[in-house]
Formats: C-alpha cells, sequence, structure tokens
C-alpha cells in the first residue's frame, strides 16, 4: 500500500506536509510517496527515505488556493494534486491525501477518476465527535454541492452507511436528515421530499434531525446538502476555537488565583478533551465519497498532527476497500448494476 500526499497543498506546505508524513510512516508502518518538487523534498526528507521507505515522485508545479479549479487542472498537468489524483487512477498509490485548493481537488478526482456509477454527486464527508457523544459521527455532505435535489441527499446517505459502517465499524449506522424540526411535516421542498423518499429506503433512516442533536450523537450519519452542511462545519469550528481559548483565558486567571499549574488547569478543566473533539486536526482530513478511488481532503491549515491523521485516515479507507464496498452497498440499496 502506498499512500500519495501532496507535499505541496496547504498554508504549510512543505515543511509541515514532509513532517506529518514522516511521522504517519512511523505511526503507521505505510509507504508514502510525496509528491512535489524534488529538489525541495530531498533536502526536508532526504535522511527518511530509505529509513521509513518514503518516495519522492516529482511535481513541477503548483495550484494555489487563488486558482480558478477547473483551469489549474487543466492547464497544471504536472501539479502535485493531477499528479497525485492520476497515481489512484493509475494504481501506483492507494489513496491521495491534499491540504490544498480544495475546488481543484474535487474537480481533479471528478475528472480523473469518475463517478461510481449510480452516483450523480460525489459528496464530502467530515467526521465530527462533539459534545456528550461517546462515537463520531458522519456530517455529509459538507460542502462538495451546495444545490442538490432529493436523490443527491439519499445517495449521501448511502454513501455515508456504507463509510460509518466500514470506518467506524456501526453495524447498522443511524442516518439522520437535518431539518428545522423533527416532524416530518417541518422543512422546505427539499427536506420534505427527501424524508419521503429516505423511509422508502433500507437504511436505518430514524428521521429528521435538529441542530441541537449533532452534539448529542442522536444519530451516525448526519444528512443534508453541501451548503448547509459547510455553514455548520465552519460554525463548529469557530465556535469551538473560540469556546477553548475561553476556557483556557478563564482558566489561567483561576489558575493564577490558586496557584494551580498548567497541567493542573487542563487536566481539572478538562481543555484538553475539549480541545481534541473540536479540533480538525485529531481526524486529519475529510473524505471524498463517490468517486473511484481514496481521496482525503485536509485542511488548509493542515500542520504535521493533521497530516498525520488523514494519512492514517486514507489508510483505513484504502485497507477497508472503502471504494467497492460502496459500490456493493449502492447495488443492494437501490439493484443498480455496476
Amino acid at each position: 500500500m502506498i499512500i500519495a500526499v501532496d507535499a505541496e497543498g496547504g498554508d504549510y506546505a512543505p515543511h509541515e506536509i514532509v513532517k506529518g508524513a514522516i511521522k504517519a510512516a512511523g505511526e503507521y508502518k505505510v509507504q508514502i510517496a510525496l509528491v512535489g518538487r524534488k529538489e525541495i523534498l530531498h533536502v526536508l526528507a532526504g535522511r527518511h527515505v530509505d529509513k521509513l521507505g518514503l518516495t519522492i515522485v516529482e511535481a513541477t508545479e503548483v495550484i494555489d488556493f487563488q486558482d480558478h479549479p477547473v483551469e489549474a487542472v487543466t492547464n497544471k498537468r504536472q501539479s502535485s494534486i493531477v499528479i497525485g489524483t492520476n497515481m489512484v487512477r493509475e494504481g501506483t498509490a492507494s489513496a491521495f491525501i491534499s491540504a490544498g485548493n480544495t475546488g481543484a481537488m474535487f474537480f481533479a478526482a471528478l475528472s480523473m477518476l469518475g463517478r461510481l456509477k449510480g452516483i450523480d454527486r460525489p459528496a464530502i464527508g467530515t467526521i465530527l465527535s462533539l459534545g456528550a457523544a461517546t462515537t463520531p459521527s458522519l456530517l455529509i455532505d459538507s460542502g462538495a454541492n451546495a444545490d442538490c435535489r432529493p436523490e443527491h441527499l439519499v445517495q449521501f446517505a448511502q454513501l455515508g452507511n456504507t463509510y460509518a459502517r466500514e470506518i467506524f465499524g456501526f453495524l447498522k449506522p443511524r442516518i439522520g436528515l437535518l431539518c428545522n424540526g423533527q416532524e416530518e411535516s417541518k422543512g422546505n421542498k427539499l427536506a420534505k421530499e427527501s424524508h419521503d423518499m429516505l423511509k422508502k429506503t433500507s437504511l436505518n433512516f430514524i428521521g429528521n434531525i435538529e441542530g441541537h442533536d449533532i452534539a448529542k450523537g442522536t444519530v451516525d450519519v448526519i444528512v443534508t446538502d453541501g451548503f448547509t452542511g459547510n455553514i455548520v462545519l465552519k460554525t463548529i469550528e469557530g465556535l469551538g476555537t473560540n469556546w477553548v481559548d475561553s476556557l483556557i483565558h478563564s482558566g489561567q486567571r483561576f489558575s493564577k488565583a490558586y496557584r494551580l499549574s498548567r497541567e493542573d488547569l487542563h487536566r481539572d478543566m478538562g481543555v484538553d478533551s475539549v480541545a481534541k473533539k473540536v479540533d480538525y486536526r485529531e481526524s486529519g482530513g475529510a473524505a471524498l465519497l463517490g468517486v473511484n478511488g481514496n481521496i482525503v481532503i485536509a485542511h488548509g491549515r493542515s500542520q504535521a498532527k493533521a497530516i498525520m491523521n488523514g494519512i492514517g485516515l486514507a489508510k483505513r479507507m484504502a485497507e477497508n476497500d472503502l471504494c467497492q464496498k460502496i459500490k456493493e452497498e449502492y447495488y443492494e440499496q437501490t439493484g443498480s448494476s455496476q
């Protein structure tokens, strides 16, 4: 198994990307191909190449965040995003992870790998671990599709169902439709029609859920359109960061008054456990589901820890043969030929 890593993508590339890849190679015992400018990568990772089984794949171009996704993928054929995606297509890599331009990553995967048969809209599945929930949940779609039809949300539910079963280990994942009320009559036209269609599937659909249910762990898969999902995700990230900062600030004043050490503060106030629940670095990235290959989209601000965990996610997806399982699951749910 080889995991291809975009060494040029992200705010902290290539240094933090390489550091994360080196940590992942040691932690997960997986072969990693760093895709980027060879001259720089040899300097950063040279002494680890033989020891950890790292390889370096040349990519002479970089797709920046400000680049137009379609134009960049079309014109920059020697970019790390294009070459890494092509490695998955050719079978020389089992998965590819990038913290670079999300739009370019999505278009590269869609145009080069193609959709799985029967899937109209690939979706981004983001792992959430919040509040009182003792197990993670999957938010799908968290940003790939702003405008959706009811059949798309049903497909997202099917993709999420397979992911939750294979990656989380849930035997029969609970599927919930994000809405402004639990009653079937609540919601806009999209929500109402999606609810009716989801009821007719063989999925473990428990009905509508509201925003406050997300942190309760009411369901294992939260289904919504990409516009709503992305707002939910960024709201959680923003509130989480500010909450932890406020908790630390309050705790620092408390610790000074009672002469507590920083370690005592974090243990007694639970700062570390709270921080982990809202920290995107813990999951490492989001899976692009519905394309014919294992793709992990990492946060643009990813540093070494996030990249390491993202590689771990990519490894689990490849080990569980997630794409094939989605094909099989989708066939069972719909009867569509593959």
